[in-house]
């Protein structure tokens, strides 16, 4: 069986700080990472790498976002992109999408999210992953990442956005040991300034949610962090 090569994903962001973490969370989905600080490396960049998919901030200190995806666009039409924007504004959006974007987050978001993003738009365009399907199981729990739907046992759970973060998270990594810090830096936005204790109070819910009435399948690891795993 021929193996999947890796997704090659270029990060183009003029923050080397930002740049290393969503580096590190792509090379964690055993994807290929390539870093540019500005428009030109990054279209030096797209040449020489070839990427399967674009992380591009719309502010750069040389060409904008926008310029260095309309020649991104010139020479590979179909390669996706992802924006990130600082600018909140309906019309920054509608701008990067008219230029050929292919989707945008706006600072300051989760990593997870990102990673999210990218899957989605990976599988619109036809590259296969090697996990390749965007429904996650553990035992009977069930959750859609492009639908958003969740359901245990057959029985659909509401969950809010936060929820769903942190039980995406869970499940993409089950029987694995998840610490505070991980979690954190994973499902809350990367500057997040709050307490750790947030963490224990958002897994409170999901349990809430996920195990009322059921045999449990999130798990404290005292000292160590949370786990998911089938239920026996």
């Amino acid at each position: 069986m021929t193996a999947v090569p890796p997704v090659r994903v270029l990060v183009v962001d003029d923050e080397p700080a930002l740049s290393e973490l969503l580096a590190m969370a792509l090379r964690y989905e055993g994807w290929e990472v390539r870093c540019a600080a500005d428009g030109q490396s990054a279209l030096r960049a797209a040449r020489d790498f070839q990427p399967d998919a674009v992380v591009l901030d719309v502010m750069l200190p040389d060409l904008d976002g926008l310029e260095v995806l309309r020649r991104l666009h010139a020479r590979t039409p179909e390669v996706p992109v992802l924006f990130l924007t600082a600018r909140d504004a309906v019309e920054d959006r509608i701008a990067g999408l008219t230029a050929g974007g292919d989707d945008y987050v706006t600072k300051p978001f989760s990593l997870e999210e990102v990673v999210a993003r990218l899957r989605g738009l990976l599988r619109r365009a036809g590259r296969t992953e090697t996990r390749g399907t965007s429904v996650l199981v553990v035992g009977d729990l069930v959750l859609d990442e492009d639908t958003h739907e969740v359901s245990r046992g057959g029985d659909a759970v509401e969950l809010t956005a936060t929820e769903f973060e942190l039980l995406r998270y869970l499940m993409r990594n089950p029987r694995r040991v998840l610490s505070k810090a991980q979690i954190l830096d994973r499902v809350w936005s990367y500057d997040f300034g709050g307490q750790a204790n947030v963490v224990e109070l958002y897994v409170s819910y999901l349990r809430k949610k996920i195990d009322a009435g059921r045999p449990p399948m999130i798990h404290t690891r005292r000292g160590a962090g949370y786990q998911i795993k089938p239920a026996p």
